[in-house]
């Protein structure tokens, strides 16, 4: 008998100054990226276009996961906004370098840094 965890991701989200801070608990991969990307989805619609997502409390971001922040930071830029980071894992940060995605996204080490620095 195998038995597995159950897989869970939960979110809670934060308004500071114009940012929404959005901070993410659990694993994001093929079973738990749609969850994540409607919540993100839900905050640009309910706080505006500009993010901080906190994935401190993230011990692992596949692919799928790593498309559903790629795809709401356009969603946010384009409304005017930004999707910024809250990276401190050496390992999602290598995955990020290896990707080239932490030329592409502002990674900072805190949600205070991340939402200090305007636009």
């Amino acid at each position: 008998m195998t038995w597995r965890p159950k897989l869970e991701l939960t979110v809670q989200t934060s308004a500071v100054g114009d940012f929404t801070v959005v901070a993410v608990s659990g694993e994001v991969d093929i079973v738990t990226a749609p969850t994540l990307r409607q919540l993100l989805n839900q905050a640009i619609d309910d706080g505006g276009p500009r993010l901080v997502v906190d994935l401190t409390a993230v011990p692992f971001l596949d692919s799928t996961g790593l498309g559903v922040l790629v795809g709401r930071l356009k969603v946010a830029r384009q409304a005017g906004g930004d999707l910024r980071l809250v990276l401190t894992s050496e390992r999602l940060l290598r995955n990020f370098k290896i990707t080239g995605l932490d030329t592409v996204f502002k990674i900072f080490p805190t949600a205070k840094e991340a939402t200090a620095h305007g636009l």
